[in-house]
């Protein structure tokens, strides 16, 4: 018995790093699993070969997160395949940094779009669904850019603590309905993204972190399996960090 049998997620932004990571662990744990990413490439569907060994019910859709039309029928088309949507992890999330004065409106709409307002549009065709149901776990992947600020990551930082607002919004709204939702805030986590950063980037981080170490995928992918399972069936408006101690 998995802990997540019978349940179906819908993870944004998972064909690759932390959101691959998470739906992996969810198939595990027995959960069938839909997920978007803008195309529909190798890597996404390699990422649903690696979910069907697990003997779980997969489809990948391609869907701009940031587009709220191509959001509300991806989300209808999702549903009417797989019957109900019981956890929706909202992960797709993009950086496009610089020095605020320096930063252009262009390079702060689309950060803002594609991390906040997706999860937005996700939130909007999903809730009404967990809402029928009087169930539903939400996932928002925040940062700790989020909570602390980031030189150069203004855009990204306040997409972060948005998703966080977000999430607790959501949850007083919806706990009435049996609705939870909860953030994640990793902090340095070794992925595609970190692994081009230059070795000294990299030494000025682990110097910051107590554990002197950058988290795995993975650890990320079991916190938010315990916040999409029943182990956190009592467990909303929070936010759990993954950061080996760099912000307390």
């Amino acid at each position: 018995m998995g802990l997540l049998d019978g349940k179906v997620a819908l993870i944004t932004g998972a064909a690759r790093g932390i959101g691959k990571a998470i739906a992996l662990k969810f198939a595990s744990e027995g959960a069938s699993i839909a997920f978007t990413d803008l195309v529909i490439n190798e890597a996404a569907e390699e990422t649903v070969a690696e979910i069907s060994a697990f003997g779980v019910k997969v489809k990948a859709y391609a869907s701009n997160a940031a587009n709220f039309d191509e959001t509300q029928a991806v989300v209808a088309e999702i549903e009417k395949e797989f019957g109900r949507i019981d956890i929706l992890v909202n992960n797709a999330g993009i950086t496009k940094d610089g020095l605020v004065m320096r930063m252009s409106e262009a390079q702060w709409d689309a950060v803002i779009d594609v991390n906040m307002k997706s999860a937005f549009n996700f939130l909007h065709a999903v809730v009404p669904i967990m809402a029928r149901q009087r169930s539903g776990s939400i996932i928002n992947m925040a940062s700790i850019a989020g909570q602390t600020g980031n030189p150069g990551q203004v855009n990204y930082s306040a997409s972060k603590a948005g998703l966080i607002a977000m999430a607790k919004s959501v949850a007083k709204e919806m706990g009435p309905r049996g609705i939870r939702a909860n953030a994640i805030a990793p902090g340095y986590v070794l992925t595609e993204m970190t692994e081009v950063l230059p070795q000294a980037v990299k030494d000025e981080f682990i110097k910051l972190i107590p554990l002197k170490r950058g988290a795995t995928v993975e650890e990320i992918a079991n916190t938010a399996l315990y916040l999409g399972s029943d182990l956190s069936s009592y467990v909303t408006g929070q936010v759990i960090a993954v950061n080996g101690g760099m912000y307390c």
